[in-house]
């Protein structure tokens, strides 16, 4: 797979990791319930890689936080991990000092306060303790251990390295909160050490996502049994590979967008037609219609109907089904692959 990333050259290499990086910051926030704009991520990191992607959409500090965390794990891997890096992590999480409407302390050690640290659910009565994390006196001493141990020991297989780093990380639970999102970031900066390489093309929150019960169920299992980690690294390196393998969709969709630009070079198009063909390659969400256009664009819907007949002409989109109300649109090429025709 690496080898396929260097194949696409730079500017198309570029463009799957702007990819994959916005589907890993919005895949691991999802993962604790939390939904992210995809366009304002993929805003904050296209102007921190430097990357021309048109018109940018505006971000907050928030999401600012997120992408700058990914960025620093994945982009400066080859760096020491250090308690302050983690607190800056931490504290770019948490810009206002609250997750909702609860106060935390930002950039620091939890405290035992409140009681012990753990994760429950049920309702009132009913709870059901999953997991208590160490008492709030060992985590410096912990964490410590763990970045020693993170930055220093070798001769161990780069990725079980990376499976016992996430999983010792969120053991240890050093934070109030956000201790899986920079559980995983930690992760993927050990995944970024084991490729050697700052290009990212797979999602490995993405695929966690998608068995978030077995990745709770593993984690469970792992911190509440005998410290036997066998059966969380056999979950952990499945869903790796599991993850390595639907990457080649991605990159399959990269090639897909840039030989439809190449075959489309020539062809004079205004700004409202590019942005939207450009938003249908990247994974337009639900059908293009003319009122969509209209939302999209802020223009009329007359004008909106001229921007989608041109395409049409030219035979960049087609109309997916006979008319009214319901009709929406396809690119071509799309369309003639589902369809069978050639």
């Amino acid at each position: 797979m690496l080898g396929g990333m260097q194949a696409l050259g730079f500017k198309l290499a570029e463009e799957a990791t702007l990819r994959v990086l916005t589907e890993d910051v919005i895949k691991s926030s999802e993962i604790e319930g939390e939904k992210l704009n995809p366009e304002s991520v993929r805003s904050s990191l296209a102007k921190r890689l430097g990357m021309d992607i048109g018109a940018l959409t505006p971000t907050d500090r928030h999401v600012d936080g997120v992408v700058e965390m990914v960025l620093d794990a994945t982009q400066r891997y080859d760096q020491p991990l250090t308690v302050e890096r983690l607190f800056g992590w931490h504290a770019a999480l948490f810009p206002t000092g609250y997750s909702g409407l609860a106060k935390v302390v930002v950039g620091g050690y939890r405290s035992d306060t409140d009681g012990p640290m753990q994760v429950v659910s049920g309702g009132i009565g009913k709870e059901k303790v999953h997991f208590e994390a160490p008492l709030a006196a060992r985590v410096e001493q912990e964490t410590v251990r763990f970045l020693d141990w993170f930055n220093h020991v070798q001769g161990m297989d780069p990725t079980i390295k990376a499976g016992l780093a996430h999983l010792w990380f969120v053991t240890i639970h050093p934070f109030d909160d956000g201790n899986g999102r920079i559980g995983r970031a930690v992760c993927d900066m050990a995944l970024a050490r084991a490729d050697g390489s700052t290009q990212r093309f797979y999602s490995l929150s993405a695929q966690i996502l998608r068995e978030r019960k077995a990745y709770y169920d593993s984690l469970e299992y792992a911190q509440q049994g005998t410290q036997d980690v066998t059966s969380w690294l056999e979950w952990f390196l499945g869903s790796l590979l599991r993850a390595i393998h639907g990457a080649g969709e991605q990159l399959r969709e990269v090639m897909f967008k840039a030989n439809f630009w190449s075959q489309w070079s020539g062809a004079s198009m205004n700004g409202r037609q590019v942005k939207m063909l450009n938003k249908m390659l990247d994974g337009f969400e639900g059908n293009l219609t003319n009122k969509k256009w209209v939302a999209m664009n802020h223009c009329s819907s007359d004008t909106a109907l001229r921007d989608i007949k041109e395409l049409v002409d030219r035979g960049v989109l087609v109309s997916a089904d006979a008319g009214g109300r319901s009709t929406h649109y396809v690119l071509a090429e799309l369309h003639a692959v589902k369809s069978g025709s050639s």
